[in-house]
């Protein structure tokens, strides 16, 4: 993990989300506390626990912005899940546990790249080699018999057919290479909660045990390259090694976003027909507040694992939650409804801004698209409105929004003469106007 300071945490989370600080300060200090543990000596290593949090806000605020950005920032181990997508032990679904299956695979998918990198070169080597062999193949190779002059004479031709390969002169020669491809193609296993990942886990150990088969293919050599290459990189890995690295930064750096949160929480003091979500929340606890999972992996320990749980929290309140669960919560923050000012800054401020985005698309076209300040605040000014009227559903709002404002646009181009596009506060309210005062028709399209 980076060594990056609570402020530095802020200031890059800045260059992606507008607002929410107090969200943006409490995973900060979350993550450095992290970093922080990791120093300590001893018996009080183990002993200090991660402060998960619970993000309350509607739709649209970047509760899942926040999450992802401060994984993809601190290169941790990351998913998210949908707690709606799992129930109780007995009903059909998902179980709780394999959330951690989900991590664990993110984590070796993650190590195993890094690992690649690594031998990327020497791969990339030994693929041309391959590839040289397969052009210009030599049967006498292991012949004893052979001449040192000739042995010479064929290291000499050698050496100019790889230069001439590094060249790019061989690519479009079409060479036969062989695949290996996966003995089992499928596998379903019909059962209780928890046989999806059974099955997977079978596939697996039995895909270990039968050897692959190989498959013969013709392709450029420009393509074979590619796939040679992967092959080496794959050898050259020491896949015990990446198992347990990848072990290690789960249990110690994963991060599990638990979104949904509050569709398993009953707002009606546990009546009603579905008397699952109690039992769901039952299972999370022990996920949440410590324990071993097995994985195809190994055995997970789940002990120092941060869990970032968000919802709307509409019909209920965190309150309602078992109170065990809510203990293993202790960090509550409450994220703020978006407004105007707020969404001039969403389409403008961030790297990866709204606007930029579309500039880019029309770029590509050779158009060159211009906001006027006064476009964007009535841009704004839109979505702050619709949001009222209709279902708040936040910054997603203002991608409605500018998909129908620049659908024509989009539409018509390339244009032959009009390489210029400027967007004026009258373009915004001529094509946006009548929408917006019809709520009937902004509910639809809006």
């Amino acid at each position: 993990m980076k060594e990056l300071t609570p402020k530095q945490i802020v200031r890059e989370l800045d260059k992606y989300i507008i607002g929410q600080g107090k969200a943006k300060k409490a995973v900060a200090i979350a993550m450095r506390n992290r970093w922080r543990r990791q120093q300590v000596d001893g018996y009080m290593r183990d002993e200090i626990m991660p402060n998960n949090i619970i993000m309350i806000g509607s739709t649209g605020v970047g509760k899942t912005e926040i999450s992802r950005r401060l994984a993809a920032l601190t290169s941790a181990p990351f998913v998210k899940v949908e707690a709606s997508k799992f129930t109780e032990v007995g009903y059909v679904g998902r179980d709780v546990e394999s959330m951690i299956r989900d991590l664990m695979d993110t984590s070796f998918n993650m190590v195993q790249r890094e690992k690649e990198e690594e031998v990327i070169g020497l791969a990339e080597s030994l693929a041309n080699e391959r590839i040289i062999d397969i052009l210009f193949p030599n049967k006498k190779k292991n012949d004893s018999s052979i001449s040192e002059e000739k042995q010479e004479r064929h290291a000499r031709t050698r050496s100019r057919l790889r230069k001439k390969l590094e060249n790019g002169d061989f690519e479009d020669n079409i060479i036969e290479i062989e695949i290996e491809q996966e003995t089992i193609t499928g596998m379903q296993v019909l059962g209780p909660i928890g046989m999806d990942d059974f099955g997977m886990n079978i596939k697996d150990m039995l895909s270990n045990a039968i050897p692959k088969s190989k498959k013969p293919r013709k392709m450029p050599a420009s393509e074979a390259r590619e796939v040679l290459i992967e092959s080496e990189a794959q050898k050259l890995i020491d896949n015990d090694e990446v198992i347990r690295i990848a072990k290690e930064r789960t249990e110690n750096n994963g991060i599990i976003f638990i979104d949904e949160i509050d569709k398993v929480v009953n707002g009606n003091g546990g009546q009603g027909p579905d008397v699952s979500r109690e039992g769901v929340q039952r299972d999370l606890l022990p996920i949440v507040e410590g324990s071993n999972v097995n994985t195809k992996y190994g055995v997970i320990s789940t002990d120092h694992i941060l869990f970032i749980a968000a919802g709307a929290f509409h019909i209920s309140t965190p309150s309602d939650m078992i109170p065990e669960l809510q203990g293993r919560f202790p960090i509550r923050v409450e994220l703020d409804k978006l407004k105007t000012k707020d969404f001039i800054k969403i389409l403008t401020h961030p790297k990866s801004a709204l606007i930029k985005q579309y500039v880019a698309l029309l770029e590509a076209e050779g158009v060159s698209l211009e906001f006027e300040p006064s476009s964007i605040k009535a841009v704004s000014e839109i979505a702050t409105e619709v949001n009222m009227k209709t279902e708040n559903i936040g910054a997603r709002r203002l991608h409605t929004i500018m998909t129908t404002l620049l659908e024509q646009p989009l539409f018509e181009h390339p244009k032959p003469g009009q390489k210029n596009i400027k967007i004026t506060a009258k373009y915004v309210k001529d094509a946006l106007g009548d929408i917006v005062v019809d709520q009937d028709l902004s509910r639809y399209i809006l």
